[in-house]
């Protein structure tokens, strides 16, 4: 029973104590006066009187009426119901409120809350002050508190004849029960009657309309998403201009929360003077009036409803989860089934005539049922997870939160996890976990309905109707008695609160009050207590918990399979069958990634646990180790699917004897699993055995029976659950005597204290390591440092392991003393005890005892653990595989045999199984081997599914980039500290731990090996240079030791002359010291001195051709002429040595041997072209404006246009920039550098003038003229010279111009005809402010480039993009892509594309150009090479493409030494692949006109690994001059007889291309000097299969020797890797090659055209001879068809004209097919392009994309009769007039897709009648005959009747007059 009321209480407005101009609330009385004991008053009431503040009105407001809630310091909520009426201010409160006063009266003037009402009656200087009357009660009956109050004020205002202190005393004495639906009368003695009726069961919510309110104010989504907020403990605000409203939707929101109550903040009005409340850290729900929204805005983590407006605002760094699916579309269906039941009729053709809805109040019961049955879905099952601790005194109940998700399949949903976490959720255990209470509507929801809602989930009418019953029972519960609700309560007449009260509202009698209070109670006091006894039950469990969606598990569907494979293994091991159980082992592994294997494993290895104890021998115990550790490997750090609680006690039952007394139990062997030091799991494991111990303890039917023995095996007869037993004990405890319950409680107490020092030792046994100098793998797997926060921040996968990045991370454990691991296992455990002892009541000398007990407990085990750990050292080794030794190529030999390793998956999936499928190769077993040229690694994968696969990787020794150490733990069960990981620029990676056999000396001795061969203290170290002397390992190479005869290789006579001419110092110098270069790099030569630069100081006279040439000059001569430069310089036309000094001054170009010496330029070729008009002693003063003397000299030269292309180092400061910059007219006395600058412009006008097309040209030519049209249409090219500088052709370049469609190549016919004579490509910065001179007759191009070291650090990313060190953290390709873009590789492509294709233009177009960037040896070798390859068909060849990289690269000094870190001297500078890029670039341009180059992808692939491998000397070293001094460039001549192994790469593909067609392209066809113009933009570029491909079957496949087999001897294998006829093979990617497992057509048939002639005795055909015949027969085939084509085997008539017009063609993936897409912007119809095209080639080359019968333009169709060439027959053919291509072409049927023939209409002179001649169709009149005249013939016709005739003349009369 309770009181209605507890107070009541009048209060009124005063002034404020500080004066200012709000008033405030004062109680004027309160009754009773004495606070009840069980009752305090309630502090701060006059705040929530007016929540908006106290204030005086100048009008008469009608009465207000609301509900505030208060909560006390217990919990407990107040209802204060107020009533407020405003009563005029009497003078003396006047006065003290003028100020006051004269504020409302402004703010009022204003239009603020107040406005005067014109019929409100008195002065208008009246004011009315606000005075409440306040009901407190614990119970909330609003309209009884609404009536009552009014009714108060109904007496006061009418004057009604009755005692108001009877009435509020009769309101104070009123009794209600709280529960039960039992109905009172009550009146207040004023002729008043109320019926107030009780709910039928306390713990439901009383919500009347509220939740209907509330939905209706803001929509289903919207309060699905407050609903899941405040579940998940969010902050929630509303805000709204009623206070009532506030009231109601708080209530609404708390009643959808049931069965969960909400313990934080509730405030359903927040009074203005508290906002600041709303700033707390806590989740909260409260109401705020919406005057305040501005505060509120402030607020960043509060969701604000604003119920006036319908909208919910949750801010951006608030996430609220949503209901797990598909429980959140249900819900929301079938709420708005509830809410709008007319939606469901809305498209029915004839809706029902009326649709029964709900009343208001029953609508809001039946949106409760909806949530009470979403709560029922969510926690079905939930007291399966309850844990009894404590049944005496008082229940102790824990809930185990990991096994309910894991059950119920939600561990990932983050929803379920935090309201599971939640206090709410916590208040629900304890409230409703009691086994032994009475029940309510959810406990028989949860419990016996479950099965029905599963079956009416897909029926939503079944689902509906099972709501509206739930939604009666709610309502009956709040209405249990509907039909008697006979009110009668006086009311005040209208507009009352206008009328004039005859006086203020009475002081009430206290005494009169008091007496009647006290009366009531006496009475009270005298009478029995009127409580029905709560009628209490077993509260029933319902189903066990199913998932929440039924998940199939696809992967291990067949489970039955699966587990009796499980049960097969594990009865195989004990019965001693381990070759069976072998063979089973890795499917066992494999199932136990399914749940339900795993619980089988743990079922079946109970069976075979005899009295708490197995005793197995070695295998057997290795056996059942590994499916342990295999089961644990997937369990988190919760162990939701209870996999680690059930082998809990098993690793503690299994054991192996080592010796006598030693027996290691499992437990040492499975503690790598993150699960062991989370303290929740040990937790929950806990209080599950403590369960299982109270219950036996009350089911044992022997008293005397030790709880201890009672373990898993509990009396069989009775199978009731703890809970019921739980239930059961409560039931009798009252009935107990209080010895019995003493003597309960003591057994109870102790059971927990025995289990929680059982638990101590467990922990101890999991938390210690076997070997204590393990210690610091410990602290970083289980943080055991660190769990006084008991984090959890733990490994996430066992397998992955911790990689330290470098030895120096590990610096907190150098020594075992300073990580103290057994004070870490101890704190952990003492934190354990302490937490579950104080939660299940243990008593504290107990506890204390516990503390002592744990620090002995542990110690004994580490003593017990270093025996295990002695012995255990001593078993045998397990008998691991035998090494497999790799073949050595000729000439390598071994450095370091084959050190033991594991080698492990890096980031590349498809080696490890992935997401293509395929076996997982790695982790593999093996060795490591060191040879003189390779880092080889040979092994066989650990997983034995796999089967015996061998698997090898190996990389170039010189190729390595990145070697660093790291931490890795294995998924084999032994920790493997010392790990290497090896990153090479060929995109191999060496991910291996050394077993442990390996010694530490030894991987230590290993990686000083192998850095003193990937960096040697001399180039002669390297193996090229190596190769054949004995290599003695560990011994350096001889040069570092004498460094006199390191020199004995030059060719002397060559040299002396070379001393002489640059002076002694050069003698004094080092010889050959590689740090020189650190000094070569820096830009400026003329502040220091430096290699190339020292002949500056001497007489420029010295260095003139007038020496006479000796007789070893002559000879060096020869050998110079031989170089690759010459013979190219002589196939281009620019001069022979032997005419140079003789030949007439008419040719332009000469070769100079000016630098034969390489004296003027270190760096440069012997032999230079240089202008004829130019002295050669006037190129000493030129080079000296350029960077490292390297000026410019001509390397190419059209065969068209004439245009030369020529290359140079960068300008210093006072070349032509300062020319350029210095205006003035030159001063008398010329400095040098003014002299050298006029040399060099004159050297750059002898070169416009050596031009053919400029030496006579009149007038400027600039680039400035160009139409602004041409600009804004093309954006391809803008002025340099223009004032603006609008968009130039650097800025173009740089990518900031605007941009043109898929990169094509700028389109020439927007440049003028007329341009500058050269054009001097240069770096944007070194060109800065120069202002060109009109009369100077070229032009420059200041563009953007990158710097080598910008290449340095992108190819760093591009590495580990594609060769990642550890598996990407999302999955899928997204991540490499991300890395691919951040690395800016094809960002650097595309701009050196773009370079190339600008210079092309200008080239093609007759302008020289001369590229000028840097120091003219990286950027400009790749610009320079790249233009030539495209502008010139014959480099596209092998032979061409060799002579251009040894004229480009090697000649012209890339340095490669330096770029590619040979040397000692070099490894802080790092591998810059210069080189690489340019491969790259081409195989960009491979890709896009693959029939342009005689030379596979392969070529360049080989050449791009082998450019780094050091195999051969091509590319060692960084300039002829270099080569010369190591005597390398003339001697192979030599030496090459008797020399087995090649020392040049290109006499090895010389010999392997007689042998295979690898490096051949059979799509070769190319077209007569054809201009290649490759789509630059980076949409258009693919990532180069080198980076990414790998053959583990064999390792790179560039070394062709070693590539034609696996490294044992092959067995029935084909050399070319090919399996024989009769055998079908699976074919891995990544593992075999598949061109070679698969090759292409053209290949086979070679291959087999060889074997059937070696099988005939015949010698074998070369396959090049072969091949040529082949297309010599299809040309001859193809000319005697008639056909105009030249056509090859593989080149229809599409792709033959195609090549710079949009069609791209993609090999296919073996190279035999074709994919055609033709891009659109090509034929976009500009006039520009259009004339160029039709200047550039014939119509019918323009318009052959076109060509395909789809799409042709077919203008008029029909057969003709056509007479053949002379002497041959008439013929039908189908002919179609094409007036878009201007042609008449003829089909030899209708459906013929390939055209035979075409006559141009371009070359029709005249349609005229014909005449029959011999052998026409005799039945066609001679009037359908016609002749079309050519050009060249005179065609005759025959159409198939006259009209017919007339009609085809017609037509193409009409085609000719168009045209």
């Amino acid at each position: 029973m309770a009181r209605l009321a507890d107070y009541f209480v009048l209060v009124a407005f005063g002034p404020h104590p500080r004066g200012s101009g709000e008033g405030q609330g004062h109680i004027l009385q309160r009754f009773p006066e004495k606070d009840w004991e069980d009752n305090p008053f309630p502090q701060g009431i006059e705040l929530f009187c007016q929540p908006s503040g106290w204030q005086l009105c100048p009008e008469r407001n009608p009465p207000t009426f609301f509900v505030a809630v208060l909560t006390d310091i217990n919990s407990e909520r107040h209802y204060c119901a107020c009533l407020t009426f405003w009563e005029p201010v009497e003078p003396t409160q006047e006065g003290l409120c003028t100020e006051d006063s004269a504020e409302r009266e402004e703010e009022a003037g204003e239009g603020g809350p107040v406005g005067l009402s014109p019929a409100a009656p008195g002065p208008p200087s009246q004011l009315f002050a606000p005075k409440t009357l306040v009901l407190v009660s614990r119970l909330d009956h609003a309209e009884v508190f609404r009536n009552s109050l009014g009714l108060i004020y109904t007496i006061h205002v009418e004057g009604l004849n009755v005692g108001l202190e009877n009435v509020v005393g009769n309101l104070l004495t009123c009794i209600l029960p709280l529960a039960g639906g039992s109905q009172r009368t009550i009146s207040l003695g004023a002729g008043d009657r109320q019926v107030i009726q009780t709910p039928l069961t306390a713990s439901l919510p009383i919500s009347r309309c509220s939740v209907a309110l509330l939905f209706r104010q803001l929509g289903i989504t919207n309060v699905l998403s407050l609903f899941c907020a405040a579940l998940t403990e969010h902050k929630v605000l509303f805000l709204s201009r009623s206070y009532q409203r506030l009231s109601d939707a708080c209530r609404g929101l708390l009643a959808l929360l049931f069965p969960l109550r909400y313990s934080f903040t509730y405030v359903p009005i927040l009074p203005a003077q508290l906002l600041e409340v709303l700033s707390t850290p806590t989740p909260f729900i409260i109401g705020v009036n919406a005057a305040f929204q501005a505060e509120a805005q402030e607020l960043l983590d509060v969701i604000v409803a604003d119920l006036d407006g319908g909208t919910v605002t949750v801010p951006e760094c608030v996430h609220i989860p949503p209901l797990p699916e598909p429980l959140q579309s249900q819900t929301h269906s079938i709420l708005s089934m509830v809410l709008d039941p007319e939606l469901e009729l809305a498209d029915l053709a004839f809706p029902p005539s009326t649709t029964s809805t709900s009343s208001l109040k029953m609508q809001d019961k039946e949106l409760r049922a909806v949530f009470l049955r979403l709560f029922a879905q969510l926690l079905q099952g939930y007291r399966w997870c309850l844990h009894m601790v404590r049944v005496h005194p008082e229940p102790v109940i824990r809930f185990h939160k990991a096994a309910f998700l894991g059950q119920r399949g939600l561990v990932e949903d983050d929803f379920l996890m935090k309201v599971l976490e939640g206090m709410a959720f916590a208040g629900f255990v304890s409230e409703r976990g009691v086994p032994y209470r009475p029940t309510d509507l959810f406990d028989e929801l949860v419990a016996h309905e479950v099965a029905r809602m599963r079956a009416d989930e897909n029926h939503p009418q079944r689902v509906l109707r099972h709501v509206k019953e739930l939604a009666e029972q709610l309502y009956k519960n709040e209405n249990p008695y509907p039909a008697v609700a006979m009110h009668k309560v006086q009311r005040p007449g209208e507009a009352s609160h206008l009328r004039r009260a005859p006086r203020p509202f009475p002081r009430l009698d206290e005494g009169m009050v008091q007496w009647i209070v006290d009366q009531a109670t006496a009475k009270m006091q005298g009478a029995p207590p009127a409580v029905k006894a709560e009628k209490r039950t077993t509260v029933p469990s319902g189903p066990p918990m199913t998932a929440i969606l039924e998940r199939s598990s696809g992967l291990h569907g067949n489970s039955a399979r699966r587990l009796e494979v499980v049960r097969s293994c594990i009865s195989y091991v004990f019965e001693g069958k381990m070759l069976e159980a072998k063979k089973l082992l890795p499917a066992v592994l494999r199932a136990l990634k399914g749940r339900a294997a795993r619980r089988c494993l743990a079922q079946e290895l109970h069976l075979h646990v005899q009295q708490n104890r197995a005793v197995l021998d070695h295998q057997q115990f290795d056996f059942v180790v590994r499916m342990m550790n295999c089961c644990l490997q997937d369990c988190t750090s919760l162990d939701e699917h209870g996999i680690a609680a059930a082998l809990l006690p098993l690793v503690t039952a299994f054991c192996r004897k080592l010796s006598p007394g030693v027996t290691q139990f499992a437990y040492s062997c499975v503690q790598e699993h993150v699960v062991w030091s989370t303290p929740q799991f040990w937790e929950a494991m806990f209080y599950g055995d403590v369960q299982t111990h109270i219950r036996a303890l009350y089911l044992e039917p022997a008293e005397d029976r030790d709880p201890s023995q009672v373990g898993e095996a509990c009396p069989q007869e009775d199978e009731r659950s703890a809970l019921d037993v739980a239930s059961e004990q409560r039931r009798l405890w009252p009935t107990l005597s209080r010895e019995r319950q003493q003597e309960l409680v003591q057994k109870e107490e102790s059971t927990v204290f025995s289990q929680a020092v059982h638990y101590a030792s467990r922990m101890s046994y999991l938390l210690l390591p076997l070997d204590g100098s393990k210690s610091r793998l410990l602290r970083e797997r289980a943080g055991l440092g660190d769990l006084e926060s008991a984090s959890n921040s733990l490994l996430t996968n066992s397998m992955a392991g911790s990689v330290a990045e470098s030895c120096d991370t590990e610096s907190g454990f150098e020594d075992a003393e300073t990580c103290d691991v057994p004070g870490a296992v101890v704190r952990f455990i003492n934190r354990f005890v302490d937490k579950v002892c104080t939660e299940s009541g243990v008593t504290s000398d107990h506890l204390k005892g516990l503390h002592v007990m744990v620090p002995d407990i542990v110690q004994m085990h580490i003593e017990t653990l270093e025996a295990v750990h002695r012995e255990s050292k001593r078993l045998p080794p397990i008998q691991k595989p035998k090494l497999l030794r790799p073949r050595l190529l000729p000439g390598e030999e071994w450095v370091l045999d084959g050190l033991r390793v594991y080698l492990l998956p890096d980031g590349r999936e498809e080696g490890a199984g992935g997401s293509r499928g395929g076996p997982a190769l790695l982790p593999a077993e093996g060795a490591v081997f060191l040879t003189t040229y390779r880092v080889i690694f040979t092994g066989m994968p650990t997983d034995p599914l796999v089967g015996e696969q061998v698997v090898v990787r190996s990389f170039p020794v010189a190729a390595l980039t990145k070697e660093e150490r790291i931490n890795i733990q294995t998924p084999s069960d032994q920790y493997l500290p010392d790990g290497l990981q090896l990153r090479s620029c060929t995109f191999q990676l060496l991910k291996m731990v050394f077993d442990e056999e390996v010694g530490s000396d030894s991987a230590e001795l290993f990686r000083k090996q192998l850095h003193k061969l990937r960096y040697p203290p001399d180039i002669r170290g390297t193996f090229a240079l190596t190769l054949g002397s004995a290599h003695i390992p560990g011994r350096p190479p001889r040069a570092t030791k004498d460094k006199g005869p390191s020199f004995r290789t030059l060719s002397r006579n060559l040299m002396k002359n070379a001393k002489r001419t640059i002076g002694r110092q050069y003698v004094t110098r080092k010889k050959y010291n590689p740090p020189s270069w650190e000094h070569r790099g820096q830009p400026s030569p003329e502040d220091q001195e430096d290699e190339i630069s020292v002949s500056e100081e001497l007489e420029p006279s010295t260095l003139t051709p007038s020496l006479a040439l000796k007789p070893s000059d002559r000879m060096t001569m020869s050998s110079l002429v031989e170089r690759a430069c010459c013979r190219d310089y002589q196939r281009l036309g620019l001069g022979t040595l032997s005419s140079s000094l003789s030949r007439a001054r008419s040719e332009p170009f000469r070769v100079s041997p000016v630098n034969r010496m390489y004296a003027i330029c270190r760096s440069y070729p012997g032999l230079l072209i240089v202008p004829q008009s130019v002295q050669d002693n006037a190129l000493q003063r030129v080079s000296r404006c350029y960077r490292q003397n390297r000026f410019p000299v001509v390397c190419w030269r059209s065969g068209r246009s004439k245009a030369v292309l020529l290359r140079s180092g960068g300008l210093h400061g006072k070349g032509v920039v300062g020319l350029f910059k210095a205006q003035n007219a030159p001063s008398p006395g010329q400095s040098q550098a003014d002299s050298s600058s006029l040399e060099q412009e004159k050297y750059l006008q002898a070169v416009v003038s050596s031009m053919p097309r400029y030496a006579d040209a009149s007038g400027r030519n600039t680039l400035s003229g160009f139409s602004s049209a041409h600009m804004g249409s093309h954006g391809k090219w803008g002025s340099v010279r223009a004032g603006g500088r609008s968009t130039d052709v650097g800025t173009r370049l740089a990518g900031m111009g605007p941009p043109q469609a898929n990169g094509a190549p700028p389109d020439p016919g927007f440049l003028r005809p007329q341009r500058a004579a050269l054009y001097i490509i240069g770096d944007k910065a070194q060109l800065k402010g120069v202002r060109p001179d009109p009369l100077q007759q070229w032009e420059l191009v200041p563009i953007e480039v990158f710097e080598a070291r910008q290449v340095k650090g992108s190819f760093k990313k591009l590495l580990k993009a594609c060769v990642p060190g550890c598996p990407a953290t999302e999955p899928g390709s997204a991540s490499f892509l991300c890395l691919l873009e951040d690395s800016e590789w094809l960002i650097q492509i595309h701009k050196l594309l773009q370079v190339s294709v600008l210079v092309v233009e200008l080239l093609d177009s007759g302008s020289s150009v001369l590229v000028s960037l840097e120091d003219g040896w990286d950027i400009t070798t790749q610009v320079v090479s790249l233009v030539q390859l495209l502008s010139d068909p014959f480099y596209r060849t092998l032979e061409g493409f060799r002579l251009l990289v040894e004229k480009e690269w090697l000649s012209f000094g890339h340095r490669f030494s330096h770029r590619g870190a040979h040397t000692l001297a070099g490894q802080s500078s790092g591998f810059t692949p210069v080189f690489l890029q340019f491969l790259d670039c081409v195989h960009q341009v491979h890709l896009q006109f693959p029939m342009e180059f005689e030379f596979s992808p392969f070529y360049l692939k080989f050449l791009g690994y082998h450019h780094a491998s050091h195999r051969f000397r091509t590319f060692l070293l960084d300039s002829d001059y270099e080569r010369i001094e190591l005597g390398l460039l003339y001697e192979e001549k030599g030496e090459r007889r008797g020399q087995s192994a090649c020392r040049s790469v290109w006499e090895y593909v010389e010999r392997l291309s007689k042998r295979t067609p690898v490096f051949y392209n059979y799509l070769y066809a190319p077209e007569d000097a054809e201009v290649l113009r490759p789509y630059s933009n980076v949409s258009n570029l693919k990532v180069w299969d080198f980076y990414t491909e790998e053959t583990l079957a064999e390792g790179p496949p560039y070394d062709w020797e070693l590539a034609q087999g696996p490294p044992e001897p092959p067995e029935e294998e084909r050399p070319d890797g090919g399996a024989p006829q009769s055998r079908r093979r699976v074919v891995w990617p990544c593992y075999d090659s598949c061109p070679r497992a698969q090759p292409d057509a053209i290949s086979q048939l070679l291959e087999e055209l060889q074997r059937l002639e070696t099988e005939l005795g015949r010698p074998p055909e070369r396959w090049k001879d072969a091949w040529d015949r082949v297309k010599a027969a299809q040309r001859l085939e193809g000319r005697q068809d008639g056909r105009g084509t030249p056509s090859s085997l593989l080149v229809s008539s599409v792709p033959h004209h195609r090549r710079s017009l949009g069609v791209y063609l993609q090999e296919g993936p073996v190279g035999s097919t074709l994919s055609l897409s033709l891009d659109s912007d090509q034929s976009s119809g500009s006039t520009a392009s259009g004339s160029r095209q039709a200047a550039r080639r014939s119509t019918s080359t323009l318009y052959s994309q076109f060509q395909t019968a789809e799409s042709e333009n077919r203008s008029y169709e029909g057969t003709l009769y056509k007479k053949g060439a002379f002497m041959k027959p008439w013929k039908a053919r189908w002919f179609v007039l094409d007036k878009t291509k201007h042609q008449l072409r003829y089909y030899d049927h209708r459906v013929d897709t390939e055209c035979k023939g075409f006559i141009d209409l371009a070359e029709v002179e005249a349609v005229a009648p014909g005449t029959p001649t011999l052998g026409a169709p005799k039945t066609v009149d001679e009037k359908a005959f016609f002749d079309v005249k050519t050009t060249r013939r005179v065609y005759n016709f025959c159409a198939q009747d006259v009209p017919s005739a007339q009609q085809w003349v017609d037509q193409i009369q009409s085609c000719l007059s168009d045209a």
